[in-house]
């Protein structure tokens, strides 16, 4: 089964995620009682009132949560947030891959609170995530997944929208995204964008719970045949569209796996052989995923060579610099593009040949154990045995094969 969580037009807030997975089945009773033991242990918080309602957003019904905190302290240390949603989450008895997540969702929000404010987890405070309510965010949201049962499952994001304008916080103002919004988003392998209006639309507390639970982001939904769909509602009100968080719940119909890609194409006609070839090694050291160097012949009927770049974003600008400074080409195009793949894996072991050891790569390809032996390894095992390239990939291939089977 596979979880797609959508905040690419309205974002992504710790209530909204929680709330979407009430609208879309999750045992709101069991949230409620759960989330209760975690007044406990936060002093000067007590829940008041704690419901899920509907309320309709652009004519999407959508389910919004009803807080009412009596809270008694401005700001906390964080450790005081991640003790309360550690005992909270034991007294509750959340089952391991719960617990794991709402603690993890809680230590990528401090992470990125001390690297904006050059501190550390010990003494850094929490001001806007300080209150209760971000326990109850947390933990209420691993209480609904493991209630459904979405641990289990395929979790995929699509590019998460973060709003623009000028942000109010405690420290005064700053440009929209803040700081810890993308401390969080940093190296995650998610992508963002600004949105569709000057306000912020995802919050410390929603990317951080995010990251935890998305293993790829994509801008294309997989196939899969739709089961159940939720909204959660937002806070706030904007004109321009629903402020809802959608998730999708479905069966994937294909045993191959989609990504997106960026591809990026040149035509250069005054380079010589010598720079291509050297740009090509140069760029697939900087992540490309393949280089392609085309003949060809353009205006005027001179000769040229396209080149062709798969890339991902985050290697992306470092591929345009490289085709621009090693090239001297005027423009780069640039596309977006979706691709199927067989699912694979790498795997690295140690092989003995002729008494001796070598480290090896190979990628097991799909589910019927076939597997790619890394070339460069093979030609390192050739040179040290004095045998054929050929030879050793057979030797090799017998080993692993004794090993899989």
């Amino acid at each position: 089964m596979v979880t797609v969580i959508d905040p690419q037009i309205a974002g992504i807030s710790g209530d909204m995620l929680l709330c979407a997975l009430v609208n879309i089945g999750a045992n709101k009773s069991k949230i409620i009682d759960g989330v209760y033991f975690a007044q406990d242990y936060l002093k000067n918080s007590k829940i008041k009132n704690i419901d899920f309602t509907k309320v309709q957003k652009h004519g999407i019904q959508a389910t919004k949560l009803v807080l009412d905190i009596d809270e008694k302290v401005d700001e906390r240390k964080g450790t005081d947030i991640r003790n309360c949603i550690s005992l909270a989450s034991d007294k509750i008895g959340l089952a391991e891959k719960a617990k794991s997540f709402a603690t993890s969702a809680i230590d990528t929000l401090l992470a990125a609170e001390t690297r904006v404010h050059g501190t550390t987890i010990d003494s850094v405070h929490l001001h806007e995530a300080s209150g209760l309510d971000t326990v109850i965010d947390i933990v209420g949201t691993a209480i609904a997944l493991n209630d459904l049962g979405y641990f289990d499952d395929e979790i995929i994001t699509t590019p998460v929208a973060v709003g623009g304008g000028i942000l109010s916080f405690s420290h005064g103002v700053t440009t929209n995204p803040g700081g810890a919004i993308l401390e969080i988003f940093k190296n995650s392998k998610i992508t963002i964008s600004g949105g569709k209006i000057k306000d912020e639309l995802t919050t410390p507390t929603g990317a951080s719970m995010l990251v935890n639970l998305a293993t790829k982001c994509s801008e294309f939904y997989p196939q899969l045949k739709v089961s159940t769909v939720g909204y959660g509602a937002g806070t706030k009100n904007f004109d321009e569209f629903p402020n809802v968080l959608k998730i999708v719940h479905g069966e994937k119909t294909t045993s191959y796996e989609r990504d997106s890609v960026i591809i990026l194409e040149t035509n250069v006609d005054d380079v010589s052989g010598e720079v291509l070839g050297n740009m090509l090694e140069k760029i697939m050291e900087k992540g490309a995923k393949d280089v392609t160097i085309t003949p060809a012949i353009t205006k005027k009927s001179r000769p040229t060579h396209l080149i062709s770049v798969i890339c991902d974003t985050n290697s992306m600008n470092s591929v345009l610099d490289l085709l621009f400074s090693e090239t001297g080409t005027l423009g780069i195009r640039a596309r977006a593009s979706e691709r199927f793949i067989i699912p694979r894996s790498i795997v690295k072991t140690t092989i003995t040949i002729e008494d001796k050891k070598f480290p090896i790569h190979y990628k097991i390809i799909g589910k019927d154990k076939n597997f790619k032996i890394e070339s460069d390894d093979i030609k390192s095992v050739a040179e040290s045995i004095n045998k054929s390239y050929k030879q050793t990939e057979e030797l090799i291939r017998n080993i692993i094969n004794k090993e899989l089977s």
